[in-house]
């Protein structure tokens, strides 16, 4: 049983590595048309370089991408447009293993639960924080207006699916090297 628990520790090391993506604050609040900064910091390996980093920040709640950035090089194209031209990542500091990024006029659906995925060739996770804007408070008539936009529904994310997949996978392989270990020692201990 205790060399179960060790193969199975071991398989889960390898799986999840020792890479982390923290959030350095797990609940922002804000005001609408405010300004905030979102941030996480990663485990830095002296090794590498910006150009094996990838990041993947999405608004998971209703599954929009706020930044994308693929091998060093940012993916401005795969931003949601809810976010274009209001979030900008401070980029001095990802050799440090921080991502700062700024999103500027706050708006109430930019609320809910922010992940953002870190990958390099040394490992990847991922960190989660929670954004809550509420609406400010406008004199009569002084409220800006904006043009609603029809609201239609979101494919599933494949990064989504992946991670699943893969979390699966990972518990397959783990049960059938359990299975495999305990039929070793069974079958060819006693002889």
């Amino acid at each position: 049983m205790i060399c179960w628990i060790l193969l199975l520790i071991n398989l889960t090391s390898c799986v999840c590595g020792t890479f982390v993506v923290n959030v350095t604050q797990t609940s922002y609040q804000a005001e609408e048309n405010h300004n905030i900064t979102l941030e996480w910091t990663f485990t830095t390996n002296t090794h590498s370089s910006l150009n094996s980093l990838s990041i993947y920040c999405e608004l998971f709640t209703n599954d929009k991408v706020l930044y994308h950035l693929r091998k060093g090089v940012e993916v401005p194209e795969s931003q949601d447009e809810q976010f274009a031209g209001r979030v900008q990542c401070d980029k001095d500091v990802l050799r440090e293993g921080r991502i700062r990024l700024h999103v500027s006029r706050l708006r109430t659906e930019d609320s809910g639960l922010y992940l953002c995925e870190v990958r390099t060739n040394y490992g990847g996770s991922l960190g989660k924080c929670r954004l809550s804007v509420t609406a400010a408070d406008w004199p009569k008539g002084q409220r800006p207006t904006e043009s609603p936009q029809p609201v239609s529904p979101q494919p599933v994310s494949q990064r989504r699916i992946g991670l699943y997949v893969g979390v699966a996978l990972a518990v397959l392989l783990a049960v059938c090297a359990g299975f495999c270990f305990t039929f070793y020692f069974k079958h060819y201990t006693h002889i």
